[in-house]
């Protein structure tokens, strides 16, 4: 069993078929014996930040949309950073793994802005009771890998399940060339 932890990737496998999470990549943001939480990365709304929380327009990584982060509380937001490097973090941001933190929307973007090269901010979250996300993955509906600090802040997150796929070692990198059905192949 791989062990779960902040900072993870979960791939969608093509077994998973709800549609909240279907061909998705979630970045776990806390992982522990209670449950797990994450974002989903690659679901671009088309709601501009800016005609929802303009103060964080300035420092939000491109596109300047609200992602839709999952199907829990998705009239909420939350918002992850990519720290500029691995020193001090600034009050308004709690470290979640390497670059990464997670930005308090309480506070001002100003106080944060010099120490992070962007934020993402999403609508909803994914979240997991006690032993559930454990029993998804010993079902076969994720993947579970490591994440690079990039992955969350993709430009063009449309193909983010193939390119981290493809960089994963041995077999599981042959699933970023699988058919979307493989009947049809």
């Amino acid at each position: 069993m791989v062990e779960l932890r902040a900072g993870m990737l979960l791939l969608a496998s093509p077994e998973l078929l709800d549609p909240n999470f279907a061909d998705t990549v979630v970045l776990l943001l806390d992982a522990d014996e209670d449950g797990a939480m994450g974002v989903v990365l690659n679901r671009p709304s088309p709601v501009p930040v800016v005609a929802v929380l303009a103060e964080w327009g300035d420092v939000v990584a491109e596109p300047e949309v609200l992602f839709r982060g999952g199907p829990v509380s998705p009239e909420g937001a939350l918002a992850v950073a990519l720290l500029r490097d691995h020193g001090a973090v600034p009050p308004g941001l709690r470290p979640v793994a390497e670059r990464l933190a997670i930005v308090d929307l309480e506070g001002e973007a100003g106080d944060i802005d010099s120490a992070v090269d962007g934020i993402r901010i999403f609508a909803g979250y994914a979240g997991w009771g006690a032993g559930q996300l454990e029993g998804e993955i010993e079902g076969g509906d994720w993947y579970v890998v490591p994440s690079l600090a990039p992955d969350a802040f993709q430009a063009d997150p449309s193909d983010l399940w193939r390119e981290v796929m493809r960089r994963q070692p041995g077999e599981l990198a042959w699933h970023a060339n699988r058919p979307a059905d493989p009947e049809l192949n």
